[in-house]
């Protein structure tokens, strides 16, 4: 069963396997709660696998992954992953897509009310919740952001996102800059004395690096280099 005091997510020998190819090498690596995790490294390192592999979308082909000390299916409930797809309803407003989701995730006993409600969660990332346009209508910034609340509303103690800023002016990067460094600090229903963590790959190493407390590079599938501000992760 998940455990409180078990790490956020804990990979041991961890490895994914296409044929001969390696998307990640045998990997160990213990998440801190309470930080954010900055993934770097060039496109095809194996950034998007760990990611989908702590999201529990992809089974690791050898080694084992767990999540709050138990397998990453058993604690769904407990973690967001946002993609590079946007995985929104093209015919559908922002807030109907959030509204329909936070229904998914209540038929599944899980709680959607991290920032509240749908329509808190589209204004925490700068969108108006009245905007009645469908989400096929959105600039590609305006859809980024939309994913993002749709993560947001989960209340997701590990929250994973694939190129955050992708697709964001100077501006709206700096806000979701800004939001994801105070989401951090954001009480969890039910577990006010629960911390969260955050992992994100980007491109734009520079726009994460102030609010990162580890840096993790990644070069063919294999965590090379691990640059944090006070203990490092375990890497073994």
């Amino acid at each position: 069963m998940p455990n409180d005091a078990a790490p956020p997510a804990q990979l041991d020998r961890a490895a994914k396997l296409y044929g001969s190819f390696a998307a990640l090498r045998p990997t160990s690596l213990t998440l801190a709660a309470g930080r954010i995790y900055l993934l770097l490294g060039e496109n095809g390192a194996g950034k998007s696998t760990l990611l989908r592999m702590l999201a529990g979308l992809v089974a690791p082909t050898q080694g084992t992954v767990s999540l709050f000390g138990a397998p990453p299916e058993q604690t769904r409930h407990r973690v967001a992953y946002m993609s590079h797809a946007p995985m929104l309803y093209d015919e559908l407003s922002a807030l109907e897509n959030l509204n329909y989701f936070a229904t998914l995730h209540t038929q599944g006993g899980m709680c959607a009310c991290a920032s509240g409600s749908p329509e808190m969660a589209l204004r925490a990332v700068g969108l108006d919740p009245a905007l009645g346009r469908p989400v096929a209508q959105y600039s590609q910034g305006m859809r980024q952001r939309a994913s993002l609340a749709r993560a947001l509303q989960s209340d997701p103690q590990l929250l994973l996102l694939d190129e955050p800023f992708s697709n964001l002016d100077v501006a709206g990067t700096a806000h979701i800059v800004d939001l994801l460094a105070d989401f951090l600090t954001w009480p969890i229903a039910g577990a006010p004395n629960v911390r969260r963590t955050i992992v994100l790959t980007t491109h734009q190493a520079h726009l994460a690096k102030p609010i990162a407390d580890v840096t993790l590079t990644i070069d063919r599938g294999a965590i090379v280099s691990a640059t944090e501000s006070s203990t490092q992760p375990e890497l073994r």
